[in-house]
């Protein structure tokens, strides 16, 4: 055989990979992004000024739980502890199946972010007095993602502008779909 030829290796299926889930899915190949939560909420009570995408880490069961589309991000909130970021009060409720390997629900999550952007929120959050904001979770290409936002807190008053600066929009539209 000839040394500077190399034979053609067709890619192993994935049932052969390693990454095979049985039920037809390639879970480590998954592509795009899939919602599991919003924190509508959020827009509601605060101004978002700023957002970021950071890692999580979690355990099996948390993640087996998140791909049946369970959590809740409705009290959470991001705090910087010395140089990490820690995810408190988010939901992710026990996997159904699990056994005694499954997860509190509401435990304190670590968050993956790059050193820098960690000193800059930490700075911005001292400085001004914002807060971080879970505002969704998510899975893109296959690891679990949360986008946080930097938010400065709403007035009661700022709250019920908003509420009829969207009813205003609301009664135009239906008011043009009339005229139609």
């Amino acid at each position: 055989m000839r040394c500077d030829v190399v034979p053609h290796t067709a890619p192993l299926p994935a049932y052969l990979s390693g990454c095979w889930h049985g039920d037809g899915r390639d879970v480590a190949r998954e592509q795009g992004q899939k919602v599991i939560a919003r924190n509508r909420r959020a827009y509601h009570d605060y101004h978002i000024e700023d957002t970021y995408e950071a890692g999580l880490v979690l355990t099996g069961t948390e993640v087996k739980s998140l791909r049946a589309g369970r959590a809740s991000l409705t009290d959470g909130f991001a705090q910087i502890t010395g140089d990490e970021v820690w995810l408190h009060n988010v939901h992710i409720p026990e996997y159904t199946q699990g056994t005694w390997t499954n997860h509190t629900p509401r435990r304190i999550r670590k968050l993956l972010m790059h050193r820098k952007e960690i000193d800059r929120l930490d700075s911005k959050i001292a400085e001004q007095g914002l807060t971080l904001v879970p505002l969704s979770l998510y899975f893109k290409d296959g690891n679990v993602k949360v986008e946080l936002g930097l938010a400065r807190g709403k007035r009661t008053y700022d709250k019920r502008q908003d509420l009829a600066k969207r009813d205003a929009a609301r009664e135009m539209d239906r008011a043009l779909k009339r005229r139609r």
